[in-house]
C-alpha cells in the first residue's frame, strides 16, 4: 500500500486532514488519560473524581458525533480496508 495513502485515507473519510486528525485523536488521547487516571484515583478512594470518568466520555462521545454531523457520508464508490 501507498504509505501516503496509508496516513491520508482514514482522516479523509472523517472530512479531516492528516495534521487536524493528529490533533484531534491526540487530545482524545490525553482526555481519555486524563480520565483513567481519576477513574483509577476514584477506585481507591469513592469519595474523588464520581463523575469525572462518565463525564469525559459523554464529552467525547458528544464531540465526535457532533464532528461526524459535519462531514459529508463517504462515496459508496470508496474502497474500504478490512479492519
Amino acid at each position: 500500500m501507498n504509505p501516503i495513502r496509508a496516513l491520508t485515507e482514514h482522516p479523509a473519510s472523517v472530512g479531516e486532514t492528516y495534521t487536524e486528525h493528529m490533533a484531534h485523536a491526540a487530545c482524545f488521547g490525553v482526555r481519555m488519560i486524563g480520565a483513567g487516571i481519576a477513574c483509577l484515583v476514584h477506585a481507591l478512594l469513592p469519595f474523588l473524581f464520581a463523575r469525572t470518568g462518565s463525564a469525559a466520555i459523554a464529552e467525547l462521545n458528544d464531540r465526535m458525533v457532533a464532528n461526524r454531523r459535519l462531514t459529508p457520508p463517504p462515496l459508496a464508490s470508496t474502497p474500504r480496508l478490512p479492519l
